[in-house]
């Protein structure tokens, strides 16, 4: 999973992004920071590079995605780690960052009040979550492509998790509820590009949990193929481009 994620998820649907939080962070002038959910370091590769005099730790509850990362970027100090149970001391970053992983957070007030506990009184948390499924144009057309290939039922991860948290007053509630306050919420759409429709379903399919349904069936090439065509039908042939929108907060304890 985590070389499908960075081989075809990567490129189009987080470094966009990546890049835009890491200019965030810079302006924040961190000397610490600690990265939540890194993945396979796409936002970890450009905070580096933004903020070139801070030293990073990228953490992440997947050991394959903590062994991709760190080959992937050596320059972090990269853990496997639990974000609702941090193995670092209080008051030890100056800045926490969380790129698309807090959707994943079983608990999420629990794990903003680990944030809150690691973090220094003039410390920053910033992070980013999706918007509703709709609103991403490459997930909007998989998931249509999906439940058209499989009218028995489709996995809903895509809606159910990663675009299941996008209203930020539930957000707000979580922050407040661990002790820590809301600065800003801010809604960003840029546009994600990817080297073609294929790609976009192979990273969905491959990279993501929805593998887990996909090849448990028998007919599981058959199903691809049909979501990679619906998709090229859809989206087009060569290069292909949507909008993708997300929230990116900023909280302070």
């Amino acid at each position: 999973m985590p070389e499908a994620y960075e081989r075809h998820l990567v490129p189009f649907s987080f470094r966009p992004f990546a890049i835009d939080l890491a200019a965030r962070a810079a302006a924040l002038g961190p000397r610490t920071v600690l990265e939540l959910a890194a993945g396979t370091g796409a936002l970890t590769s450009a905070l580096l590079t933004a903020v070139p005099t801070a030293s990073v730790v990228a953490t992440d509850l997947n050991e394959a995605m903590v062994t991709a990362g760190s080959a992937r970027e050596p320059r972090a100090d990269w853990r496997q780690a639990d974000a609702q149970d941090l193995p670092f001391e209080d008051g030890s970053f100056d800045l926490v960052v969380c790129q698309f992983g807090v959707m994943f957070f079983p608990d999420r007030p629990a794990a903003y009040t680990e944030v809150r506990r690691v973090l220094t009184p003039q410390g920053r948390f910033l992070f980013n979550s999706w918007g509703p499924l709709a609103s991403h144009g490459f997930g909007a057309a998989f998931q249509t492509a999906l439940e058209q290939s499989m009218p028995e039922g489709a996995p809903p991860f895509l809606n159910a998790v990663p675009h299941g948290y996008s209203d930020p007053a539930v957000v707000t509630a979580d922050l407040t509820a661990a002790g820590l306050t809301l600065a800003t919420a801010e809604e960003v759409t840029l546009e994600g590009v990817a080297e073609s429709a294929a790609s976009v379903a192979t990273g969905f399919l491959t990279g993501t949990p929805v593998s887990a349904a996909v090849q448990a069936r028998e007919d599981a090439q058959a199903l691809q193929a049909a979501v990679t065509q619906r998709m090229t039908d859809r989206l087009g042939t060569g290069a292909v481009t949507a909008p993708m929108t997300a929230t990116v907060y900023t909280a302070h304890p």
